[in-house]
Parts: C-alpha cells; sequence; structure tokens
C-alpha cells in the first residue's frame, strides 16, 4: 500500500521565487506529521499543492496515491482540509453550514455530534459574524471531520483557540490518527507539534532544514541544567570532562549524556558553592533544536 500523503522533491514557484524548494516528505496512514517553519516559511504553499488547489513546478504530489490535480474530485471526497483562507457565509451558524455540508457526503458523521465533540452546543444557532476566532476555528475542524477523511489536513489549527479550545482540538488530532486517519498539521507553533507529532519537518525560506521524530531532532544527550545562581561553565568543565557552555545566566548545558554519577557530581559541587539544582533535562526542547537548526540556517551552516 502506498503511504497516505508523498511530496517527492516538491518544489513549487512564483515567478523567480521558489516558495517550496525540493521538500520530501512521507505520511503513513495513522501518523500525524508536522510541517514546522516560521511565516512565510512555504507552509500553506505547500499545503494547498497537496490539496490540488496549485501545481508543482517539479516533484511529484500524491495523496490516497493519486495525484491531486488529475483525481481533484477523488482526493477531496477522501481528504479533510482546514485552511487558513476561506470561512463560512457570514450569516450561517455552526450547525446550519454543518447540516447543508453533510448533504454533500454519503456518509458523514452526525452534525450535532461534531457540534459536541467540539464544544460548540452553546453557538450552535451563532451567526458565523459574531462567533470569536476560536469558536470560529473550530467550526472549520468540524467540517473537515464531516466526511470522515482518511487524511486530515490542518493549517495552523489552533490559531485564535484558547486553553482549553486547544486540548479539544489535541483530543480530536490523538483520536483521528487513533482510527487510522493520516494527518499533516503546519504550525509555527512548537509546543503543539511537540505535543502531538509523530513525525516532524522544519522548513525555513521553502527548503527543508531537518526531519525526524522528536528523539531524532532533540540531538546528541546532553545535560542541561538550571541553577539557582550563576555557575562558571570552567569549573563544570572540569569536573564532567566535556564542554560546558551558558545558555542564560542561570542554565548551563553540558555536552556529556546524564548518569547518576554525573548528577551526583553536579549536585555536590554546587551545594560547595552555596547553590543548588533547580531542573535538569537531558535533551533539548524542540524550540531549542528548532531555533538552533534556524540560526544554522540563517548563517549558511546546513545541519
Amino acid at each position: 500500500m502506498s503511504n497516505a500523503v508523498e511530496m517527492k522533491n516538491l518544489t513549487v514557484s512564483f515567478g523567480t521565487v521558489d516558495a517550496v524548494d525540493d521538500v520530501t516528505l512521507h505520511i503513513n496512514y495513522g501518523e500525524v506529521a508536522a510541517l514546522l517553519g516560521p511565516n512565510g516559511a512555504g507552509k500553506t504553499t505547500a499545503v494547498e499543492t497537496l490539496l490540488g488547489f496549485r501545481r508543482p513546478t517539479s516533484g511529484t504530489v500524491r495523496v490516497h496515491g493519486l495525484d491531486p490535480v488529475r483525481d481533484h474530485r477523488e482526493v477531496v471526497a477522501r481528504t479533510g482540509a482546514l485552511l487558513q483562507r476561506g470561512g463560512v457565509w457570514f450569516p450561517m451558524t455552526p450547525r446550519q453550514v454543518l447540516e447543508l455540508t453533510a448533504t454533500y457526503y454519503e456518509a458523514p458523521r452526525e452534525p450535532s455530534e461534531l457540534l459536541a465533540l467540539l464544544e460548540l452546543d452553546k453557538c450552535a444557532r451563532t451567526p458565523w459574524r459574531r462567533l470569536s476566532g476560536g469558536e470560529q476555528q473550530r467550526t472549520l475542524l468540524a467540517l473537515a471531520l464531516l466526511g470522515r477523511p482518511k487524511v486530515l489536513v490542518l493549517d495552523e489549527p489552533t490559531t485564535s483557540v484558547d486553553p482549553e479550545g486547544r486540548q479539544v482540538i489535541r483530543d480530536i488530532i490523538r483520536a483521528e490518527r487513533d482510527r487510522g486517519c493520516a494527518l499533516l498539521i503546519t504550525t509555527h507553533e512548537l509546543d503543539e507539534a511537540e505535543r502531538v507529532a509523530d513525525h516532524l519537518v522544519i522548513v525555513h525560506r521553502g527548503h527543508e532544514v531537518a526531519q525526524g521524530t522528536l528523539l531524532e531532532l532533540a540531538g546528541e544527550p546532553e545535560l542541561i541544567i538550571e541553577t539557582s545562581g550563576p555557575v562558571d561553565p570552567t569549573a563544570l568543565a572540569a569536573l564532567l570532562a566535556c564542554e560546558v557552555t551558558n545558555d542564560g545566566p542561570l542554565r548551563v548545558r553540558c555536552a556529556v549524556a546524564s548518569s547518576p554519577e554525573r548528577i551526583t557530581s553536579v549536585n555536590n559541587y554546587l551545594t560547595s558553592v552555596g547553590l543548588s539544582m533547580v531542573s535538569l533535562r537531558t535533551r533539548a526542547t524542540l524550540e531549542e533544536r528548532y531555533l538552533e537548526l534556524i540560526a544554522d540556517e540563517r548563517s549558511g551552516v546546513r545541519p
């Protein structure tokens, strides 16, 4: 069986500008992939091409093994999408737009079920123009789920959504993955990707910077220590026999894997200089690695 979503060496150009530049991505059914990058990185262009709204300049795109331009009708029928552009006719309510759109599918989900699932019951009869940004976003997600898609494409799904709404969306993403749906999420909100994605692709200025699982992108094991006061990195480097760098006034990064003996040595040293360990991590966060990779990309250093 083919992958649910395939991009192979995808390039999409606007004149002399490559909005997407040689990006390759594969997503299996039952997997969540996140396309990460700053605004203007090419994420939305990639999504629009994936859904058949743009033609690739070069490379190939397949969804369910189908060409999204040539087989557009079939791809759309089997794929749910939440896009940044577009909306709902402003006099319509969430219930009305769901009930109308449900008539386009042979076996849609029940609109009332989706209203309850996305906590839209209280505003189900409120006109679109009077909904909050978060309520509008959750209504668009309900529309994406209506046709029981096997591929779900979510472009910045948590934009304008409050913390409770974000948790609802995270739960839905996990539930869709568990039922065998393939999901592609684009976002610049790294904590959201870290919470839900199985595979991550970082793009900058249209091209791929890095991709892999969260563990793979975290880089080599290290000790990242937050202390109660400033620490002399030279002393710690001598103690641990590794490179130690300051990562802020109260945090150091030690280029060595964690072990009980090393943690004990660090604790003993901190106690001897009147300090204590506030926190300890053994790998970089996604945000830290993302910023490092983007900084390397901007300086011309490829991972």
